[in-house]
């Protein structure tokens, strides 16, 4: 079983922002089981968001 679930803060192995997992799952032609991540890309007001997937295998579980 996956050490990641929902909600967990992960970050790319090779670094980039904080992003938090919305869901978990195979997705269309993704050979890998993926994380669909969600995160800010700056700082402050007004928040933009954006969101991709991305393999289990290159994320690292952050502490929440």
């Amino acid at each position: 079983m996956s050490e990641f679930k929902k909600g967990n803060v992960v970050q790319l192995k090779s670094g980039g922002p904080k992003m938090t997992i919305r869901n978990i799952g195979k997705y269309d032609l993704e050979e890998d089981e993926c994380a669909a991540c969600d995160w800010f890309v700056q700082d402050k007001a007004p928040w933009k968001t954006e969101n991709k997937l991305f393999p289990l295998h290159a994320l690292k579980k952050l502490e929440d």
